[in-house]
């Protein structure tokens, strides 16, 4: 999730270099909802339900490699590619820079597919026909710098715009009022990965504190987060509410918060791409790359901890450093700052 976020930047940076160009997204159908919302076409004219891409092209790899010799894994192979073939593409980018992502732009049949000169699996650069060589500290800027290659010229990515779907939004709405929740801070405890992880018991204390300043929280989760999420809850003293979202519910409720508490993780990045506060709290990965991005923010990590992407799933001893007294007192901040400019 969060790799598409950083990525959109420069996909609008491209969009607004390039009005009338018919750009297409190849993305893990389980990521769809972040480009279109759920029921709407996923082709044709752009519209709030799909507002930056033309076309929108998903993929299962994870379920493909499952059931990969199966008839119904080879036709959804097959009524993809034929779609991406269909499209015609003059250039494809591939601006995650894995191999499969390198793969998929040259599956795509663009004469012409641009990637980084080094990109993260080193690979990559076999199948690509032009290498941009990157500049910036952070992913976003990255990013920007391939799409500005691709482009010829200095790009400037404007707002970015997410899908809005009308059923989700009422459906926070009336989340929201039945919890009777006006102003909250959405509390994001899950991570890729244990080592990214905060403990859910601190999260539920910062969550009693801020309610003391009469803000109640609303805590984010994902597929196999339940039990995080209700030892957050119970940690809280009755300030926080567990809420588990569809993509495009998740985009309506973080647009309502007044800010975002959590680790390097997609909902976070969701904060920070919607210029929502955040309070970011990093251990093993590098916000200088990673961290919050274009919206008011304090993030927190210990000096001691060390820059590593193993997906190890015991929590980052380092970061344990952070205590709850920090993160209560950078969110006040952040809350005083929101209230200022209204």
């Amino acid at each position: 999730m969060g790799d598409v976020i950083h990525t959109l930047p420069a996909a609008q940076a491209l969009r607004a270099a390039f009005p009338y160009a018919m750009i297409g997204w190849l993305i893990e159908e389980r990521w769809a909802e972040l480009l279109c919302a759920p029921g709407s076409p996923r082709r044709g004219a752009r519209s709030a339900q799909r507002p930056l891409a033309d076309w929108v092209h998903t993929v299962d790899l994870k379920g493909w490699r499952r059931s990969m010799f199966t008839v119904s894994t080879i036709e959804q192979v097959l009524r993809e590619w034929n779609d991406v073939r269909t499209a015609q593409y003059d250039v494809a980018v591939d601006l995650q820079g894995a191999i499969r992502s390198a793969l998929l732009t040259r599956w795509s049949g663009a004469p012409v597919v641009w990637g980084a000169s080094e990109p993260k699996e080193s690979p990559a650069s076999l199948w690509y026909t032009r290498q941009a060589t990157v500049s910036g500290k952070h992913v976003i800027e990255q990013n920007l710098s391939i799409a500005e290659a691709v482009a010829g010229r200095r790009l400037r990515p404007g707002k970015l715009e997410f899908p809005s779907h009308p059923r989700a939004e009422q459906v926070i709405d009336q989340g929201l009022a039945q919890f009777q929740l006006k102003r909250f801070a959405m509390v994001s405890p899950g991570a890729g990965w244990g080592a990214k992880c905060w403990p859910a018991e601190r999260y539920g204390r910062v969550a009693a504190a801020l309610a003391k300043c009469g803000v109640l929280s609303v805590v984010n989760y994902g597929p196999g987060e339940e039990d995080l999420a209700r030892a957050v809850e119970d940690a809280s003293e009755g300030a926080a509410r567990r809420i588990s979202c569809s993509i495009s519910e998740l985009i309506a409720l973080t647009r309502r918060a007044q800010i975002c508490i959590g680790g390097d993780t997609g909902p976070l990045h969701l904060a920070a791409a919607l210029q929502i506060p955040v309070v970011a709290i990093f251990g093993p990965t590098d916000p200088a790359r990673n961290g919050p991005y274009g919206t008011p923010s304090v993030v927190l990590r210990s000096s001691a901890s060390i820059t590593s992407h193993a997906r190890n799933q015991i929590p980052d001893e380092a970061m344990l450093e952070i205590g709850v007294d920090e993160v209560v007192s950078a969110a006040r901040r952040l809350i005083r700052l929101e209230d200022t400019h209204g």
